[in-house]
């Protein structure tokens, strides 16, 4: 989907998704101490950039849909704290380096060839010493979990993720993990996510 299509689906709703952060943001940054700034990657409604900015972060919110950035604005607003949200396209963002103790890229999906830049670009931004977490649908999600993309071409595992940081990152942890969700039935399911988290040396 485009910008354009983006912005339509987030003028169809208040929130596309919760305000809460997701939860595995949450569960692995949530004792992470705040060292500077932080950005965001295709931060969408602002969820985990807010959530970071509460916490401490200087928060550089980046996504490609103008309505989910304002609505990111406002949220923040709302919340008490400041996000620098920045209107672009990751396939032609290209952040300084070395500038950020955290890059957070959650639910960015891209065929691989575009995601390996843009997860290339990510570890670059970070300094030495500072984190690096990825939260993404598994590429086993369609066989063997419930909802996000179907299409092959833009999904990854943890371990291809982990191939690409690791000449340049520690891997602290690399693992599909399950992510209890509720069908449109209203029964309880189980998807299946990538998780990565890292460290810059």
């Amino acid at each position: 989907m485009d910008a354009a299509g983006w912005d339509e689906r987030y003028r169809s709703s208040e929130l596309v998704w919760k305000s809460a952060p997701n939860r595995f943001v949450e569960e692995v940054l949530g004792g992470l101490e705040p060292a500077g700034r932080a950005v965001d990657l295709a931060a969408g409604e602002g969820r985990n950039a807010v959530w970071l900015a509460e916490r401490g972060w200087e928060v550089d919110a980046v996504d490609f849909s103008a309505v989910a950035l304002e609505k990111a604005g406002q949220m923040a607003a709302e919340r008490g704290v400041r996000l620098r949200t920045v209107h672009a396209d990751l396939m032609a963002w290209e952040p300084p380096e070395a500038t950020y103790g955290l890059a957070l890229v959650a639910y960015l999906h891209l065929p691989w060839p575009d995601m390996a830049r843009v997860l290339t670009r990510a570890v670059s931004a970070v300094r030495a010493g500072g984190s690096l977490l990825l939260v993404g649908h598994d590429a086993a999600n369609p066989r063997h979990g419930h909802g996000g993309p179907q299409d092959p071409r833009v999904l990854y595992t943890a371990q291809q993720v982990a191939d690409l940081w690791r000449p340049h990152a520690d891997i602290l942890r690399a693992e599909t993990v399950d992510r209890p969700v509720t069908d449109a039935e209203g029964a309880g399911r189980t998807a299946l996510d990538a998780l990565v988290h890292a460290v810059r040396t």
